[in-house]
């Protein structure tokens, strides 16, 4: 792959990686809850199913999702279902002192953590296409698939890591300033909202890559 082209594919997904989505929410609101240390189940969660998400596109997934109507439907409503259940739960949550969300976090609840991260990522059959759209666009068919497809996966990665982490951290270093009932109300509805309307989206969400 020319340096050009990878330099190229670097810009496209380090804007399109950054913009704030409910993958990205969610790493912020669980960093403001629980710090950036007890976030790690969470992101591990949203990484491993990128990986997968970006193995199903290579494997031609994407494409059956962009011909089969029903089976793009199934998966976008149990998605949104998910989404709308999560924001609904947020939205009503009680404020609660961070300082004991942490405690909780601490008895044991990585593995809730990692479902959540997981789930959510898993969410939207639009990345699936998303990535069946987005890789032949940066491919020489003339050369070898496999190293050019794992290039673009590991570039996409590194780069959806990266800014999750930042998400997570910016959430921890506003712990202090929220640590109080109205803003941590506040916080819940906000977070519970782009749930939900995320949710709402999606059952609109077309199986054409361009929508």
């Amino acid at each position: 792959m020319p340096l050009s082209t990878w330099l190229i594919y670097f810009a496209t997904v380090l804007v399109v990686s950054a913009t704030p989505g409910p993958n990205m929410l969610l790493a912020m609101t669980h960093g403001i809850r629980f710090g950036l240390r007890r976030t790690t189940p969470t992101l591990l969660g949203l990484l491993l199913a990128l990986a997968l998400i970006m193995g199903l596109s290579a494997a031609g997934l994407g494409a059956l999702l962009v011909t089969s109507e029903w089976l793009f439907g199934l998966v976008k409503y149990a998605g949104a279902a998910y989404l709308l259940w999560l924001g609904i739960k947020t939205w009503r949550s009680q404020p609660q002192a961070l300082a004991e969300g942490e405690t909780e976090a601490q008895a044991g609840s990585g593995w809730a953590g990692f479902r959540t991260g997981f789930l959510v990522a898993m969410s939207n059959p639009k990345a699936i296409v998303f990535f069946t759209a987005l890789f032949p666009q940066f491919m020489d068919p003339a050369q070898p698939q496999g190293p050019q497809l794992l290039i673009l996966a590991a570039t996409f990665f590194v780069i959806e890591t990266s800014w999750q982490c930042a998400y997570a951290a910016g959430g921890a270093r506003l712990k202090a300033w929220l640590n109080s009932p109205r803003r941590l109300k506040l916080m819940n509805r906000v977070a519970g909202g782009s749930f939900i309307a995320a949710g709402v989206a999606l059952t609109r969400a077309s199986s054409q890559a361009h929508a």
